[in-house]
């Protein structure tokens, strides 16, 4: 399914100018994609209160409706109770503030369930009446198993906290920020392909490789972020430039075996998040060059992307001075994905159209 969808991006460049049925296709796939930008945001939201364990089952089909009642509120307090998090972290917390972490994980399983239907029933539709062709539908399928393959991801996360350490693991967590990013890619780029349709707009193959290590910077980024998050890294070492008292600290990577270090250590995790971020800068900066010697729509694209990055810089800076506050933290997620986007789009004017002669 999948090397169909592959095949799905090839051929596209032979459908001609779309139709309306077309750009209502388009339409959809950016609404669902800004549904799942917002669902990404929620759910940093979640982390940053540290609301993900307040739900202790999964209910995907019944789970729709939250407790109604004192008694529904009060057998859902009792359920949470009964896990690490209530016993270790938030003992004698009462029903109001159970209340509120409650409404932030409530929140953003609703989220994912319209989405799921934001997504099954246009396709369905669109499938129906032609505006999705026979040969586009295995692609189609394969969005909406990614789509429902991501709840059940974040249902493997959450149940890593409730056993023994009131965490999620900072692995599922990674990978279930990684897939959110990857389904929002996915969508968008098949949602240009849509709206364009056969149009002429030529490719730009000078700018390939550039663009191409751009974004595959941005995502490794984006995954390291997802780690310091989900060791709580940006809670401590809050000083800028300096990490440790140093530029490069001398306690990098003491946890051994020195692998792990790269996955559970505070300090050397956040250093490489840091680190990151300086090369991104460096990196845009040159794809910023090459897309000026270029031109056309390349150039407003890469200068988009270094400006983009910039801005998520000096959030991340002011986010980890500032020790983590909610809605700056949340911030800094939300232009993630903006930066994300930028990227995206650049690699997407130097892959696709026509080759020059």
């Amino acid at each position: 399914m999948p090397g169909a969808g592959l095949s799905y991006f090839r051929n596209m460049n032979a459908i001609q100018t779309p139709d309306p049925s077309r750009r209502a296709v388009a339409t959809w796939l950016f609404s669902v994609a800004a549904l799942v930008f917002i669902m990404v945001v929620v759910g940093g939201i979640t982390r940053l209160t540290e609301s993900g364990l307040s739900m202790t089952d999964w209910r995907p089909v019944t789970g729709w409706l939250p407790p109604i009642g004192d008694a529904a509120w009060q057998a859902e307090f009792e359920k949470y109770k009964a896990f690490p998090e209530y016993q270790k972290v938030n003992r004698g917390m009462s029903l109001d503030d159970f209340q509120m972490i409650f409404a932030w994980e409530y929140g953003h399983r609703l989220l994912g369930r319209i989405i799921g239907l934001a997504f099954f029933l246009p396709m369905a539709f669109f499938m129906f009446t032609g505006a999705i062709r026979r040969r586009e539908i295995p692609w189609f399928l394969f969005l909406l198993i990614a789509g429902g393959s991501q709840g059940v991801l974040g249902w493997f996360m959450v149940q890593s906290g409730l056993v023994d350490r009131p965490d999620v693991s900072q692995y599922r967590l990674a990978a279930h920020l990684t897939l959110a990013f990857v389904i929002y890619a996915l969508l968008l780029l098949t949602a240009w392909r849509v709206r364009e349709g056969g149009t002429d707009r030529m490719a730009v193959p000078a700018m390939r490789v550039p663009a191409t290590i751009l974004a595959a910077l941005v995502l490794l980024q984006i995954v390291i972020g997802a780690f310091v998050a989900g060791i709580n890294a940006g809670h401590i070492y809050n000083t800028w430039p300096l990490i440790d008292g140093a530029l490069v600290p001398d306690a990098l990577f003491a946890t051994q075996p020195a692998w792990r270090a790269m996955f559970d250590d505070h300090l050397t995790v956040q250093f490489m998040h840091r680190m990151g971020a300086y090369l991104l800068i460096v990196v845009a900066a040159w794809v910023m060059l090459r897309g000026r010697r270029i031109g056309g729509r390349v150039k407003p694209a890469a200068m988009g992307v270094l400006h983009a990055i910039g801005l998520q810089v000096l959030l991340g800076i002011a986010t980890l001075v500032m020790v983590v506050p909610v809605w700056m933290g949340a911030l800094h997620q939300a232009t993630a994905l903006i930066v994300w986007t930028a990227a995206l789009w650049l690699a997407r004017l130097a892959w696709t159209g026509r080759r020059a002669a």
